[in-house]
C-alpha cells in the first residue's frame, strides 16, 4: 500500500472505529434504561396493589431511587418508560419539560402524592423533586408555592399559555380520602428557570384564584378536560344532594350540567351552563385511581 493510500485508509479506520463505539454506547444505554424499567414496572405493582402498608411504602422508595438512576442515564428525557403504568409521564407540548407523578395509597385510604420535573437540557440531568404539602397548605386556591410546597397531583395533561409571562396550564386527578376524590387545575411557570406552583390568572365563579380544586364523592366520577378547539377547560358542574349539604363537599356530585374556563387574553374566565354539544369529543385522558382500574379489569377478565 503506497504512502497516499495508508493516509486516506488511517481516517477512515477512525471514522469507522467511532461509529461502532457509539452504536455500542447507545445500545448499551438503551439496555441499561430498559433494565431500570423493568425494576421500576415491578415496584410500581407494588406501591400500587399491595395491601400491606409498608410494603407499598417501601416499594415506593426503592422506587425514588431507581428512578433517579435512570434518570441521571445521558439522555433519559428520550427514553419514554411506557411500560411503567403505575405512573404518569406527560412531556410539554414544546418539549421543554416533562412531569413524571404518581401516587401511594396511605393505611387510612388518603393518598400521597410524589413526582418530579425533568428538563429537557440535551445533556446532565437536572430536575426538580416534586414534595407533597397538601396536609399543610390550608387555602390551595389563594396559594402560590414552589417544588418544595407542591399541591400533590397526579397530572394528564399540560396546556401551554403563551401570555406575557408564559405559564403552563396542569390538570390532573388529586385522590383524597376514603369518602371523596379530587381533581385540580394548577398553573406550573418558570422564575430563573425554578419552578413555581400557582397563579392568578382564574377570574369569575365568586372570586379570582390562583389554581382551582373540585372535591366530590367518591361513588362519582368527574368529567374534567382541555378542548384545545375552543381554549376552554370543560368540567362537570358539582352539587350537593340535599342544598342542606351545600357545605360537605365530600358529598357533591354531577348535575348533567356543565361549566368551564375559556381562556380570554392570558387569562381564564369562568363561563356557567355551556352546551355541550358544541364541544368536540376527542376527550383527553382522564385519569382515574390506578387500583381501582386494576380491579375493574380484573372484575372484567373474571366475567369474561
Amino acid at each position: 500500500m503506497s504512502i497516499r493510500r495508508l493516509f486516506l485508509f488511517v481516517p477512515l479506520l477512525l471514522v469507522v472505529g467511532q461509529s461502532f463505539g457509539q452504536l455500542n454506547s447507545e445500545s448499551a444505554r438503551i439496555k441499561q434504561l430498559n433494565v431500570y424499567q423493568d425494576s421500576l414496572a415491578s415496584l410500581g405493582k407494588t406501591f400500587i396493589n399491595n395491601e400491606n402498608d409498608l410494603e407499598r411504602k417501601n416499594a415506593n422508595y426503592q422506587f425514588i431511587k431507581t428512578l433517579v438512576s435512570a434518570l441521571k442515564t445521558p439522555n433519559s428525557f428520550l427514553f419514554p418508560f411506557d411500560s411503567v403504568k403505575s405512573i404518569s409521564i406527560i412531556n410539554s407540548p414544546d418539549n421543554r419539560f416533562r412531569i413524571l407523578s404518581w401516587h401511594v395509597v396511605n393505611q387510612d385510604g388518603s393518598y400521597r402524592f410524589y413526582g418530579t420535573i425533568q428538563l429537557n437540557t440535551g445533556g446532565p440531568l437536572k430536575m426538580f423533586p416534586l414534595e407533597d404539602y397538601s396536609p399543610l397548605l390550608k387555602n390551595p386556591e389563594d396559594s402560590v408555592t414552589d417544588n418544595r410546597k407542591w399541591y400533590g397531583a397526579q397530572y394528564y395533561k399540560i396546556v401551554p399559555v403563551y401570555a406575557q409571562k408564559p405559564y403552563y396550564v396542569l390538570i390532573g386527578w388529586k385522590g383524597n380520602t376514603i369518602k371523596s376524590t379530587k381533581k385540580v387545575i394548577d398553573v406550573l411557570s418558570f422564575n430563573n428557570d425554578k419552578p413555581v406552583f400557582g397563579m392568578p390568572v382564574f377570574d369569575g365563579n365568586g372570586k379570582g384564584r390562583k389554581r382551582v380544586v373540585f372535591e366530590y364523592t367518591r361513588q362519582a366520577s368527574m368529567l374534567l378536560r382541555y378542548v384545545p378547539e375552543q381554549n376552554l377547560i370543560v368540567f362537570d358542574h358539582l352539587v350537593p344532594p340535599d342544598p342542606k349539604m351545600k357545605d360537605q363537599p365530600e358529598t357533591f356530585g354531577p348535575d348533567l350540567s356543565y361549566d368551564g374556563y375559556k381562556l380570554k387574553n392570558g387569562r381564564w374566565v369562568y363561563q356557567d351552563n355551556l352546551d355541550m354539544r358544541n364541544i368536540p369529543d376527542n376527550s383527553d385522558n382522564q385519569l382515574v385511581d390506578p387500583k381501582k382500574q386494576a380491579l375493574e379489569d380484573k372484575k372484567s377478565i373474571q366475567k369474561n
